[in-house]
Protein backbone atom coordinates (compact mmCIF):
# COMPACT_ATOMS: atom_id res chain seq x y z
CA UNK A 1 0.00 0.00 0.00
CA UNK A 2 2.99 2.33 -0.07
CA UNK A 3 1.99 3.86 -3.42
CA UNK A 4 -0.74 5.83 -1.66
CA UNK A 5 -0.79 9.59 -2.05
CA UNK A 6 -1.27 11.87 0.94
CA UNK A 7 -1.92 15.57 1.15
CA UNK A 8 -1.72 17.91 4.13
CA UNK A 9 -4.87 19.88 4.85
CA UNK A 10 -4.47 23.64 5.25
CA UNK A 11 -4.30 25.10 8.74
CA UNK A 12 -3.83 23.80 12.23
CA UNK A 13 -6.28 21.62 14.09
CA UNK A 14 -7.31 21.03 17.69
CA UNK A 15 -8.59 17.90 19.40
CA UNK A 16 -11.23 18.60 22.05
CA UNK A 17 -12.67 16.42 24.79
CA UNK A 18 -16.13 17.31 26.08
CA UNK A 19 -18.66 15.62 28.31
CA UNK A 20 -20.91 13.18 26.40
CA UNK A 21 -23.97 15.35 26.98
CA UNK A 22 -22.27 18.60 25.87
CA UNK A 23 -24.06 20.75 23.33
CA UNK A 24 -22.48 20.66 19.88
CA UNK A 25 -21.53 24.24 19.00
CA UNK A 26 -23.56 25.49 16.02
CA UNK A 27 -20.47 27.10 14.49
CA UNK A 28 -18.81 23.68 14.28
CA UNK A 29 -21.43 22.51 11.79
CA UNK A 30 -20.50 25.37 9.45
CA UNK A 31 -16.85 24.29 9.23
CA UNK A 32 -15.45 22.69 6.07
CA UNK A 33 -13.72 19.94 8.07
CA UNK A 34 -14.51 18.53 11.47
CA UNK A 35 -14.89 15.14 13.11
CA UNK A 36 -17.20 14.39 15.99
CA UNK A 37 -17.33 11.13 17.94
CA UNK A 38 -19.67 10.62 20.88
CA UNK A 39 -19.62 7.70 23.28
CA UNK A 40 -21.21 7.16 26.66
CA UNK A 41 -17.94 8.41 28.20
CA UNK A 42 -17.04 11.47 26.15
CA UNK A 43 -17.44 13.55 23.04
CA UNK A 44 -14.34 14.20 20.92
CA UNK A 45 -14.18 16.93 18.32
CA UNK A 46 -11.41 17.56 15.80
CA UNK A 47 -11.67 20.94 14.10
CA UNK A 48 -9.79 24.04 13.05
CA UNK A 49 -7.64 25.46 15.81
CA UNK A 50 -9.30 28.82 15.07
CA UNK A 51 -12.61 27.52 16.42
CA UNK A 52 -12.83 28.16 20.16
CA UNK A 53 -14.71 25.31 21.84
CA UNK A 54 -15.12 25.16 25.61
CA UNK A 55 -14.66 21.66 26.99
CA UNK A 56 -12.84 19.49 29.50
CA UNK A 57 -9.54 19.36 27.64
CA UNK A 58 -8.01 20.49 24.37
CA UNK A 59 -4.84 19.71 22.45
CA UNK A 60 -3.86 22.43 19.97
CA UNK A 61 -1.23 22.35 17.24
CA UNK A 62 -2.00 19.41 14.96
CA UNK A 63 -1.58 19.07 11.19
CA UNK A 64 -3.72 16.66 9.22
CA UNK A 65 -2.72 14.26 6.45
CA UNK A 66 -5.47 13.06 4.13
CA UNK A 67 -5.13 9.82 2.22
CA UNK A 68 -6.35 10.69 -1.26
CA UNK A 69 -9.18 8.18 -1.62
CA UNK A 70 -11.74 7.02 -2.03
CA UNK A 71 -10.50 3.76 -0.61
CA UNK A 72 -12.29 0.48 -1.15
CA UNK A 73 -13.51 -1.27 2.01
CA UNK A 74 -11.75 -4.45 0.84
CA UNK A 75 -8.33 -2.81 1.21
CA UNK A 76 -6.57 -3.71 4.43
CA UNK A 77 -3.65 -2.33 6.40
CA UNK A 78 -3.68 1.22 5.04
CA UNK A 79 -3.98 3.01 8.35
CA UNK A 80 -1.83 0.38 10.07
CA UNK A 81 0.96 0.93 7.55
CA UNK A 82 0.95 4.69 8.02
CA UNK A 83 0.80 4.33 11.79
CA UNK A 84 3.67 1.83 11.83
CA UNK A 85 5.98 4.09 9.81
CA UNK A 86 5.26 7.02 12.12
CA UNK A 87 5.45 4.92 15.30
CA UNK A 88 8.90 3.66 14.32
CA UNK A 89 9.95 7.32 14.06
CA UNK A 90 8.45 7.99 17.53
CA UNK A 91 5.76 10.26 16.04
CA UNK A 92 2.43 10.22 17.85
CA UNK A 93 -0.76 10.22 15.78
CA UNK A 94 -4.49 10.78 16.09
CA UNK A 95 -6.33 8.81 13.40
CA UNK A 96 -9.75 9.36 11.82
CA UNK A 97 -11.58 7.40 9.17
CA UNK A 98 -14.55 8.29 7.00
CA UNK A 99 -16.53 6.28 4.49
CA UNK A 100 -14.12 7.29 1.71
CA UNK A 101 -10.70 7.69 3.28
CA UNK A 102 -8.42 8.08 6.29
CA UNK A 103 -7.00 11.13 8.04
CA UNK A 104 -3.95 11.16 10.25
CA UNK A 105 -3.12 14.04 12.58
CA UNK A 106 0.41 14.69 13.78
CA UNK A 107 1.67 17.42 16.07
CA UNK A 108 2.68 20.46 14.03
CA UNK A 109 6.27 20.41 15.32
CA UNK A 110 6.58 16.90 13.85
CA UNK A 111 5.08 17.66 10.42
CA UNK A 112 8.40 17.94 8.57
CA UNK A 113 9.73 14.75 10.17
CA UNK A 114 6.44 12.99 9.40
CA UNK A 115 6.67 13.95 5.74
CA UNK A 116 10.28 12.77 5.58
CA UNK A 117 9.68 9.33 7.08
CA UNK A 118 6.53 8.75 5.04
CA UNK A 119 8.34 9.70 1.81
CA UNK A 120 11.25 7.40 2.71
CA UNK A 121 8.71 4.60 3.25
CA UNK A 122 7.38 5.10 -0.26
CA UNK A 123 4.31 7.25 0.33
CA UNK A 124 3.72 10.18 -2.00
CA UNK A 125 3.07 13.56 -0.39
CA UNK A 126 1.23 16.01 -2.63
CA UNK A 127 1.57 19.70 -1.85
Amino acid sequence: MKSLTLTVLDGLFSIHRLQPNAKIPDRLLREDFYALVKTEDEMSIVCSQNLNIIGDNVEHGWNCFKDLGPLDFELTGILAGLAQVLAEAKISIFALSTFDTDYLLVRSHQLAASKDVLKKAGYLIRS
